[in-house]
């Protein structure tokens, strides 16, 4: 299975868009729809405005114990009940690319505790992380999110308290589309 994902927003896709809100910087533009391939697009597909790509990769700050403890609870996506998603590309600042590897590493987890806040919110929330950077994209991450519509409010919830930790001083830019899957 290809690792690379295309997020393209138009007018077509198995996701409405319900919102597209810029939390950080510039905001990308409203769209009806958005449609996930498992491939690189190379061209932006006719009554589109962006496509957003990704790859996922091997786990960069989280230790073994960490990496063992969320693969025993994380669930997988695409659950029948999963028909609330949302996909946040963020964009970290200079600074935090900076820096050695063992500095984000203590920021992420032993100041902001990334990991631990995350094991709050699962099994409910299913989660993929795609790094970007790597391969020349406007943001670094796409962190993708699904979730049942009765775990909104924590879903929230835990936005709210990674938003406030030492981590997102770093942040530069971020968008939050909020998306709901046809049934």
């Amino acid at each position: 299975m290809n690792n690379r994902y295309s997020f393209i927003g138009g007018d077509r896709g198995t996701w409405k868009v319900v919102d597209v809100r810029g939390e950080l910087g510039s905001n990308l533009e409203l769209v009806e729809r958005l449609n996930i391939v498992n491939e690189a697009v190379t061209e932006l597909p006719l009554n589109s405005a962006w496509i957003l790509q990704g790859f996922s990769s091997n786990v960069r700050y989280a230790m073994q114990d960490e990496v063992t403890a969320l693969k025993a609870v994380q669930p997988v996506l695409a659950r029948a009940e999963a028909i609330s998603a949302v996909l946040i590309p963020i964009k970290k600042t200079p600074q935090w690319w900076e820096m050695a590897q063992d500095e984000r590493r203590k920021i992420f987890e032993e100041v902001s505790h990334h990991t631990a806040v995350g094991m709050d919110y699962l099994p409910g929330v299913a989660r993929r992380l795609l790094h970007s950077r790597d391969i020349g994209e406007p943001f670094d991450f796409l962190t993708w999110f699904e979730f049942a519509p009765e775990h909104t409010q924590a879903f929230d919830e835990l936005l709210v308290r990674m938003r406030s930790t030492k981590e997102w001083d770093y942040v530069d830019r971020e968008v939050e589309i909020r998306l709901e899957r046809d049934i």
